[in-house]
């Protein structure tokens, strides 16, 4: 798993990032293990004394959970044990994606809390679950009224939540299928490759990739049509797929008959099997999204603010999530208790979009995180990951552009960094967007979000 393969790197950031002593570090972090991983908890063994034990839960639980989550993506729950506890402790449940978990690590990532257990059903989305379900269940012999499964709906419906379940279900109970859960972006940015490089290994290779696997899902189709080469190479996978009988899943924003530029041999396809919508979730299922969520991170509001959230955010699951997210940071940064007079201040610019707000660092560094599905803290990180240093470049260009910011003061907003390092991700992003239109879109789209207006 990816937190056992990354430990010593993981350790060493903390070390770093918390700015611990040699001594410290080799005192109460370097000497932790990791003794087994059940479900979301991980059990680190420590040093066997009981002084230890308490020392280093009191002060490392916080900084260690936090590091891992921006290596793994993944919110562990942490227990620190002592090795006669082990005795005390059940051996993990087998995982049933260890028969086919090589597959899933060469070919995609997927959300670990994206799985049909954690999906919220309510009246808006009850038939999409419903058909996921059983194309999951039936993925070793897909009935043909189900073959393609296309989900559609807005920005922030739970489209990619389920196309996650259905791929988390066929590894856990059909191991012996092979699976390819894709965005179109990765998709046609691996056509792109294999186009610009020439070489027909490449082009071979890429098609052996989507064509010899049992079950492809590809999120967000909406982004393949138009791009000649890449939708081309979609159509002939589709119909390899499709006549070898293997199940395929599509997600997009809006139903065929809506895509005015797709052709009509991509329609009538898209048309053959089965579609099913996800629509906005009413009140009752807003309050079930809200509480299952405090749940899962373990955090609690006053009913009065999670009613005035539901009440307030009505179209985009990932808004009333990320109004939660919020609140969350806000309690864990100040220590101060959310009130409902805090909750309504704090979410002034989620629920009153129209209202009139004040471009600042703070507010695009917020709205490039929720973009790439991170978060304010992660941006600010000394986090080295790529799936973070490009947001986090994007926001320096960002600030630059749309306030009055100094390069110093970007630098001290985003984690203290230096004058160089701020010129460095703006001329990266900056030749980035004269080289690649798909970044000029992407800036572009990001700016809207920022300032409608």
């Amino acid at each position: 798993m990816l937190v056992e393969e990354k430990w010593e790197d993981i350790l060493l950031t903390l070390k770093n990032e918390y700015e611990l002593s040699q001594i410290v570090y080799e005192s109460w972090i370097e000497p932790l293990k990791i003794y087994q991983i059940d479900n979301n908890i991980l059990y680190i063994l420590v040093p066997p004394e009981q002084i230890a034990l308490n020392y280093i839960s009191k002060k490392y639980t916080t900084p260690l959970k936090v590091v891992i989550a921006e290596f793994t993506g993944v919110n562990y729950e942490i227990k620190f044990i002592l090795p006669e506890d082990t005795k005390k402790i059940k051996p993990a449940k087998s995982i049933a994606l260890q028969p086919n978990e090589q597959t899933q690590k060469e070919n995609y990532d997927l959300n670990p809390n994206y799985t049909f257990d954690t999906f919220v059903v309510g009246n808006n989305n009850k038939l999409a679950h419903t058909i996921s379900l059983v194309v999951a269940e039936e993925a070793a012999n897909p009935e043909k009224k189900f073959n393609p499964l296309f989900l559609w709906g807005g920005v922030g419906l739970g489209k990619t939540h389920l196309m996650h379940s259905i791929a988390h279900y066929i590894l856990a109970n059909h191991p012996q299928l092979k699976i390819q859960y894709v965005n179109s972006e990765v998709f046609t940015n691996e056509v792109i490759d294999a186009i610009r490089t020439g070489s027909n290994s490449q082009m071979n290779a890429l098609r052996d990739k989507y064509r010899n696997i049992d079950v492809l899902l590809i999120d967000d189709i909406q982004f393949v049509i138009g791009k000649d080469r890449t939708q081309e190479e979609f159509f002939n996978t589709f119909n390899v797929l499709y006549n070898a009988g293997k199940q395929i899943v599509i997600s997009s924003d809006k139903p065929p008959k809506e895509m005015t530029t797709l052709e009509e041999r991509f329609r009538s396809r898209f048309q053959w099997g089965c579609m099913a919508d996800i629509s906005s979730p009413d009140y009752e299922t807003r309050m079930a999204i809200l509480r299952k969520k405090e749940e899962m991170d373990n955090f609690q509001l006053d009913n009065q603010i999670t009613e005035y959230i539901a009440t307030n955010i009505k179209s985009n699951i990932r808004e009333l999530e990320g109004a939660l997210n919020r609140l969350m940071a806000f309690e864990r940064l100040t220590n101060e208790e959310i009130t409902i007079d805090t909750a309504i201040e704090q979410l002034e610019s989620i629920i009153n979009p129209d209202s009139h707000k004040t471009i600042t660092p703070e507010l695009i560094i917020e709205i490039v995180a929720e973009h790439f599905q991170k978060t304010p803290d992660q941006l600010i990180s000394k986090s080295r990951s790529s799936d973070i240093v490009k947001p986090r470049q994007i926001a320096m260009y960002l600030c630059k552009n749309m306030t009055g910011t100094s390069l110093s003061g970007i630098g001290e907003i985003l984690g203290g960094r230096d004058h160089s390092t701020i010129i460095h991700g703006i001329e990266k992003v900056e030749k980035d967007i004269k080289k690649n239109k798909e970044t000029k879109k992407l800036i572009e789209t990001i700016q809207k979000k920022i300032n409608p207006n």
